[in-house]
C-alpha cells in the first residue's frame, strides 16, 4: 500500500532546502511541488514524505507524541542520516544505536520541532 506523511512547517523555503538535503542522502528527490507543499519519494511505488504550510493558516506546530519513521538499508545509513540530519541544523532526540535487539535507530527533531527515526529493523 502506497502512502504517505505530511510534516507542518512555518517556513516552506528552510524546510524544503532542509528535506533537500537530508533525503538526497537516501536517494530521495522531490516528486511534487506547489506555493503550500513540497514533497518527496524514493520511487513510484515507495511511500512519500512532504512538508506543507498548514491549511488552515494557523502557525504549524510539532505533535506531541507524534513522530516519523522513515525506514534506512542498513545501520550506516542511519548513521550517515542522523549525522546529516544534525549537521543541517536539526536537533539530536537520541544517538543511532540499538533499541531493542531488533531495532536500530537515530532520532531527530526537524527545523520545525518535528520529531523524525532512521531506523533498520534486524
Amino acid at each position: 500500500m502506497k502512502g504517505y506523511t505530511t510534516l507542518g512547517t512555518n517556513d516552506l523555503g528552510r524546510a524544503s532546502k532542509f528535506y533537500d538535503e537530508l533525503l538526497s542522502e537516501m536517494g530521495g528527490g522531490r516528486v511534487m511541488e506547489n506555493d503550500r507543499m513540497v514533497m518527496w519519494g524514493t520511487g513510484e511505488d515507495k511511500p512519500t514524505v512532504a512538508v506543507l504550510l498548514p491549511f488552515d493558516g494557523q502557525p504549524a506546530t510539532a505533535g506531541n507524541g507524534s513522530m516519523l519513521g522513515i525506514s534506512c538499508a542498513s545501520h550506516e545509513e542511519v548513521n550517515k542520516v542522523h549525522a546529516r540530519a544534525l549537521a543541517l541544523g536539526a536537533q539530536d532526540e537520541g544517538a543511532p544505536g540499538n533499541r531493542t535487539d531488533a531495532f536500530y535507530g537515530g532520532y531527530i527533531r526537524d527545523l520545525d520541532g518535528n520529531k523524525l527515526v532512521f531506523f533498520k529493523m534486524g
